[in-house]
């Protein structure tokens, strides 16, 4: 083995209502919206990118906000729970943040860490996690500091319907060191310092149903293009059937699907969000890939307006 992933590049997750989309994950959790376009593959339906300041590797969750959309089923084949990581001291404030908007939190323990977790609008599981790696976010909003925004992922539990088999693709093919093991987890860390841990529950799990409020697919960092070309053939030797390599405009992208049941992506950290529009004025307008400019007014038509806004705490 000589390749090893930095860790989680992307997430991508169904959802119903954009606007809620955006009031959770910008108004709530203090994410940038850092672009606002379109499933290539369904022009009208958004895909939202929420992350850093720029949109780096390892603190994008993406969402198909589609209103038509059926609920999901959270099971094995899926990322079970999606973790962020926030700076050391800060959970008090986030718990009382989260349950200033109205949502719930439970305090759960795994592996000698403290986790709050909770889910989004539609029913997204999701959990926070204090640690000291990675850096601060300057992504400053509704009056979150960088002592207590939110860095990016911390990392994620893979619900697998074939534990050992996903096991062995975290270590031997993308390269995770296995750390830790419970009676519960196997946790493996990646090398990076953000999206870097991964738990995997050692039951096998039945499998999920795709829908609003479950997790498409995770992707992994390629370093470059030419690591990229590398990872295809790697995940070639390994004995799984990799798409050919896609020109998502922000990156490029692999897709294949692990024994385990999980969808898999291998993203390129380049060129990144800043390629069609100012780092500035990421994810003010809805951008578009050249071969669809020309239907702007049709598809803009189509979906519905949304707006990154400062929320009201719930009352009382």
């Amino acid at each position: 083995m000589t390749l090893q992933t930095a860790g989680i590049h992307h997430i991508t997750a169904f959802a119903r209502n954009p606007q809620e989309n955006v009031d959770f994950y910008a108004g709530i959790l203090g994410l940038r919206l850092v672009k606002k376009t379109i499933n290539f593959d369904a022009p009208d339906v958004y895909h939202l990118y929420f992350g850093n300041e720029s949109g780096s590797p390892g603190t994008i969750i993406t969402f198909f906000p589609w209103p038509d959309s059926r609920k999901g089923r959270i099971g094995g084949g899926q990322v079970g729970v999606t973790t962020y990581v926030v700076p050391q001291g800060s959970l008090a404030f986030w718990e009382n943040r989260l349950e200033s908007h109205g949502v719930s939190v439970t305090k759960v323990s795994r592996f000698s860490e403290q986790y709050l977790q909770f889910t989004d609008n539609e029913g997204l599981r999701l959990e926070l996690v204090e640690r000291e790696e990675g850096p601060e976010s300057t992504w400053l909003f509704d009056g979150i500091t960088a002592a207590k925004a939110i860095k990016g992922f911390g990392g994620a539990i893979l619900f697998s319907t074939n534990p050992m088999k996903t096991m062995d693709a975290l270590q031997n093919l993308l390269g995770l060191e296995k750390v830790a093991e419970d009676v519960a987890y196997a946790r493996y860390r990646a090398k990076g310092d953000i999206g870097n841990v991964i738990d995997v529950p050692m039951a096998a799990m039945g499998r999920g149903i795709d829908g609003a409020g479950t997790v498409h697919h995770i992707a992994w960092r390629a370093s470059d293009f030419e690591q990229h070309t590398e990872w295809r053939s790697s995940v070639q030797d390994y004995g799984y059937r990799p798409t050919d390599i896609i020109d998502r405009q922000y990156f490029n992208a692999l897709y294949f699907r692990e024994a385990g049941g999980i969808l898999f992506e291998i993203a390129t950290d380049p060129p990144g969000f800043a390629h069609d529009e100012s780092a500035e004025t990421l994810g003010e307008k809805l951008m578009l890939p050249e071969w669809f400019e020309a239907s702007r007014s049709q598809i803009e038509a189509n979906l519905l307006p949304i707006q990154v806004r400062v929320l009201e705490g719930k009352q009382g």
